[in-house]
């Protein structure tokens, strides 16, 4: 069944001027000959909510259940997925070892159930080098957070309050 699923290259990026402060994400998303740029900004958010979003975002984009190769430089995300971080945060209720709550459960519990239809296959690449979708990723992500009327990451900013 798998292999008649669509394949999809996914590239994302987050990026945040000051860490909290204005952040943004870039990515896009190859289909054959089809490729598709997103982006978006929020007023006061930090890079790995912006990492996370950027893979979030990419996801909802899909319409039916892929197979995607997803390409990041955040090993925050990478590793979550490919070292089993996620799967023990689940089966501890969102505590770490240490006993702390985890950081930005809100985005990661998002993340888990859009990736839920698909097959992904987390690759991280080195950022700031020279995978050119990276580095687009990363312009979409710094020009999104130095945007006018930047959203609220309600996720956020409703906890640092």
């Amino acid at each position: 069944m798998s292999d008649h699923m669509p394949r999809v290259q996914i590239y994302t990026d987050g990026a945040c001027s000051g860490n909290p402060g204005p952040g943004g994400y870039g990515a896009i998303l190859k289909y054959g000959k089809h490729t598709r740029e997103l982006s978006g900004g929020y007023r006061r958010t930090t890079n790995n909510r912006m990492e996370l979003m950027a893979v979030i975002k990419s996801l909802e984009e899909l319409k039916r259940p892929c197979r995607v190769d997803l390409h990041s430089d955040s090993r925050y995300v990478v590793d979550a997925f490919n070292l089993g971080w996620v799967n023990n945060w689940q089966k501890s209720g969102w505590v770490k070892e240490d006993r702390s709550p985890v950081k930005n459960a809100d985005l990661w519990k998002r993340l888990i159930e859009l990736s839920a239809p698909h097959r992904i296959t987390w690759i991280w690449v080195r950022g700031h080098s020279d995978n050119e979708f990276n580095s687009r990723c990363d312009r979409l992500a710094v020009e999104a957070s130095r945007g006018d009327n930047l959203a609220v990451d309600r996720g956020y900013e409703d906890q640092a309050t």
